[in-house]
């Protein structure tokens, strides 16, 4: 038996592994994941915040990167010897859940 649709705009809710996934429950989960890394309260967060400047070094992020493929069973491609050149787009928190989206997306 298949969970019924939300009623929300189609392209606010996303469906992975017969359960519907909220745009702004990805956003809300990614930015407490963020959060935790960083030990900052999630509302101390902006879209603008970046990574270096919340103090995640190298092992924060590859930690970040883990918590979040198992809070949304996904797989992020991600080399931690070459960061900069992963497909994800780490500038920023708002980038991060765009990318994130993105991948539930794809990978659902």
């Amino acid at each position: 038996r298949s969970t019924p649709k939300p009623s929300s705009a189609a392209s606010d809710v996303y469906k992975r592994q017969n359960q519907w996934i909220n745009i702004m429950d990805i956003r809300s989960k990614v930015i407490e994941i963020i959060a935790d890394q960083a030990i900052v309260e999630p509302s101390d967060l902006s879209d603008e915040s970046t990574l270096e400047s919340l103090g995640i070094d190298s092992l924060g992020l590859v930690e970040s990167i883990f918590a979040i493929e198992e809070a949304f069973n996904i797989q992020i491609p991600f080399n931690a010897n070459q960061p900069n050149e992963s497909p994800l787009d780490l500038s920023s928190v708002a980038t991060i859940v765009q990318g994130i989206e993105q991948l539930i997306q794809e990978q659902a």
